[in-house]
């Protein structure tokens, strides 16, 4: 089934032109991560504290980056996991930056091993690793553990999704909130955006194959939902939710039916649908009014959420 590209917002039309999508397999992800290393990043346009730090887990050392508005004591704190297909990103994250400085709040950004050379459960360990050591007396943070959410846009919502499961089915710590943009969390794609092969940014065949990256095979519905949350069963105990996707995003129907099922596992829950949005539009197009909504909305959720 090929989408009817009319339906993107005018504003986010032009970027495509430069940045149809990704087409990604096993036999170009170096060359593909080594072509996205070559370009400049672009100037934050926040200025934040920011430290980079290793963090000791069960599974090895984990760096993340810290990025702080002020280093006064007591914030909030959100665990923020970066997107890119479980295959690309850096915890040096721009969003990450945002929040802090928006929110006044302290964001650990994690630098979690990526798929194909480390696939599922690594990345999803370092998380964890992670999230425990926030809680824990050796976290030199001296954050508000009573206020500890956790988030990620795309893969990273797709993992703290997952997160937000195995610390359920582990130690249970008190998570206030799950931040969920957009998350990449189905990988059968078994729904009715997921038949469409011609998304912009990000489209079937690569979700596909990054999810064969990640989970090193397709196990399909036998995926651990730690890994994949559309396949949990169980979506009781876990914390409140904010959802949001774009109308024209591969992953639209699988995050508003995961969200549909939070509600009815009595999950306090969030839904934002955004019209004429593709995968990551925002970014592409930070200007256009849709790319303005939803990063209001996705930055008022957790504003309440850390109160």
């Amino acid at each position: 089934m090929q989408l009817d590209h009319n339906k993107i917002d005018p504003e986010l039309r032009a970027p495509l032109e430069q940045f149809p999508g990704l087409d990604i397999s096993r036999d170009n992800i170096v060359s593909l991560r080594a072509a996205m290393a070559s370009q400049p990043t672009p100037p934050s346009t926040v200025e934040v504290l920011s430290e980079s730090m290793s963090v000791a887990t069960p599974d090895g050392d984990v760096p993340v980056f810290v990025y702080r508005k002020s280093d006064a004591a007591g914030q909030a704190a959100l665990l923020w996991i970066h997107g890119g297909g479980y295959l690309f990103g850096s915890a040096e994250d721009e969003r990450a930056r945002v929040f802090a400085d928006s929110l006044d709040c302290t964001v650990v950004s994690v630098d979690y091993r990526l798929a194909p050379e480390h696939p599922f459960p690594a990345g999803s360990d370092d998380c964890h690793g992670v999230l425990e050591w926030m809680f824990s007396d050796g976290c030199p943070l001296a954050i508000d553990r009573s206020r500890i959410a956790i988030g990620g846009a795309s893969a990273g919502g797709g993992m703290a999704a997952g997160l937000a499961h195995m610390n359920r089915d582990r130690a249970n710590l008190p998570i206030i909130f799950q931040l969920l943009v957009y998350p990449m969390i189905d990988n059968l794609h078994d729904t009715a955006s997921g038949q469409y092969e011609n998304h912009p940014i990000w489209n079937q065949g690569t979700s596909f194959n990054a999810w064969e990256m990640y989970l090193d095979g397709t196990p399909g519905k036998a995926a651990s939902p730690y890994a994949a949350a559309s396949r949990a069963t169980d979506l009781s105990g876990l914390p409140p939710a904010y959802v949001c996707v774009g109308s024209e995003d591969l992953f639209r129907d699988e995050d508003l039916d995961y969200a549909r099922r939070l509600i009815g596992a009595d999950i306090p829950t969030e839904i934002a649908i955004f019209p004429g949005l593709y995968h990551a539009g925002e970014g592409m197009a930070p200007e256009a009014g849709v790319s303005t909504r939803i990063n209001a909305s996705i930055l008022a959720a957790l504003r309440d959420a850390l109160r």
